[in-house]
């Protein structure tokens, strides 16, 4: 176990002395049961609280973000260098390639600069070119288009009247581009309801309200019918899917936000449960028959398909043990891992006797690590007998997780299809968890079932190469991008 100190005190040292003395055999030195056990609850708790100060990304789940500045090398170099007067300054730093605007070939306005001839000397002049500069500038401001509809009446004094184009239903109302624009400010940017709505009064002279910016996202919600369906139906065939689940708020009361996805699309799902129930109204894992990458969570284990885990949590688990209970085993499975994930990106696949080598070396150094973490004895009483349970370390635990599971942790080195990490479902999901700290919580399950809708359409659009504003505008439109077939 390493060394672990809080204000001074050596928690790890007194720990082991602790320990030594409760299994002391000297006479003087016994305890009663209830004594014992006690003092075991009290190490335990002390134990877990060390742990817990101890955490940060490479060790936890933790993000970076809410690393201590001792344990965030980036964070401490700023920092220091900060304190010594050698501040970054502003823009792109040395080495980085830059970018620059270009001029276009067809400008949208053109304004002609003549030479004021009585700023230059008397003659006779002819042009022979012009000098050059673009501005690039965004106008933002309301269109009105006003359809005026013939209306004509014959000698019987039957009107008829021309046909307005097709969603022009009302006197007044506002246009595609100002729904579509509307949607990507709330549920791309996860601007507020409020925030939007005084956009539009600032930068375009409109006051839009609340309400008609809550309807454009509820109307582009029910225009995604199709395209849910396709969603499903391209995951539940495709070859590698990632999955991963989030807490979200509605209305005060925690639910969960389910996500499957692959590098082309993405499906969210709102549920107030959190199991195989919830994954089974999603509609997609039932049916599903390919690998699933996910982080372990056992509810998925209950669907019949193939199985990799992330070993990203492997290798941040595998770094507590070695950090908080002095592991070597769990170093060297870290390595090992490691090693093969590399040889996989060098060469693109793991050839097979490189896979047995590895296969061998996996299990030696789970082997070696029983010996190194034992699965701790029952406590006895004072008649001899055991009591409670067998305990099992944090590290035990993982060791054997990783014995029972190696097929699904060396997944990715026998198919090259299948990625070393679930990173692909955990950045899928990752923009729901800001919208949450932008905007508090959902009001309702029917507002979190439109964000999920939405934030599916514009993921798998942006996966596929079409900008959110473009897509949302077709949308709109009635019509869907050409890879939705």
């Amino acid at each position: 176990m390493g060394t672990r100190t809080i204000r001074s005190i050596e928690v790890t040292k007194a720990i082991t002395n602790a320990e030594q003395l409760l299994n002391s055999k000297k006479k003087e030195e016994r305890l009663t049961v209830f004594a014992r056990a006690t003092i075991i609850a009290l190490l335990e708790a002390v134990t877990i609280l060390s742990n817990r100060l101890n955490l940060d990304s490479s060790n936890s789940s933790l993000p970076s973000s809410k690393d201590p500045l001792h344990r965030n090398p980036a964070k401490k170099k700023e920092t220091e260098t900060e304190s010594k007067g050698e501040r970054r300054k502003p823009g792109a730093q040395p080495g980085h390639p830059g970018t620059t605007l270009k001029k276009v070939t067809n400008p949208d306005v053109v304004e002609t600069i003549h030479i004021d001839r009585r700023t230059i000397p008397k003659g006779s002049y002819e042009t022979i070119k012009f000098e050059t500069r673009q501005v690039f500038d965004i106008n933002i401001s309301m269109v009105v288009t006003e359809y005026q509809a013939e209306v004509v009446v014959d000698l019987q004094g039957n009107e008829y009247v021309a046909t307005f184009p097709p969603g022009v239903t009302r006197p007044t109302q506002y246009g595609n581009h100002t729904k579509a624009s509307s949607v990507y400010l709330s549920q791309y940017q996860l601007v507020p309801l409020e925030r939007v709505k005084d956009y539009f009064e600032d930068q375009a002279g409109s006051e839009i309200s609340k309400g008609s910016i809550a309807h454009f996202n509820v109307e582009a919600s029910q225009k995604l019918d199709a395209f849910v369906e396709w969603a499903k139906n391209g995951l539940q065939k495709c070859a590698v899917a990632h999955s991963d689940e989030t807490s979200i708020n509605v209305g005060g009361k925690t639910i969960w936000l389910h996500s499957v996805s692959n590098s082309r699309l993405t499906l969210y799902h709102p549920d107030e449960k959190r199991g195989k129930e919830a994954m089974d109204r999603m509609g997609v894992l039932p049916l599903f028959t390919g690998t699933l990458c996910h982080d372990h969570w056992k509810p998925y284990f209950k669907y019949p398909c193939t199985h990799s885990l992330c070993n990203a949590h492997h290798l941040r688990e595998l770094q507590w043990s070695v950090e908080f209970e002095d592991q070597s085993w769990a170093k060297d499975m870290k390595a090992l891992l490691i090693e093969i994930n590399d040889e996989k990106i060098s060469l693109g696949s793991v050839s097979e006797s490189n896979q047995v080598l590895f296969d061998n070396r996996y299990m030696h150094i789970l082997t070696t690590g029983k010996l190194e973490c034992p699965v701790t004895e029952k406590i006895k009483g004072e008649a001899g007998k055991a009591r409670g349970r067998t305990q099992r370390s944090k590290s035990r635990n993982l060791l054997e997780r990783l014995l029972k599971y190696k097929d699904e942790t060396l997944r990715f080195m026998r198919d090259p299809d299948v990625p070393f990490t679930n990173n692909q479902g955990e950045r899928d999901i990752r923009m729901t968890k800001v919208q949450q700290k932008i905007s508090g919580c959902f009001r309702s399950i029917d507002g979190a079932n439109t964000f999920c809708r939405i934030r599916s359409y514009i993921s798998t659009c942006k996966k596929n190469g079409f900008s959110p504003t473009e897509a949302l505008k077709l949308l709109f439109d009635g019509t869907l991008p050409a890879f939705v077939v």
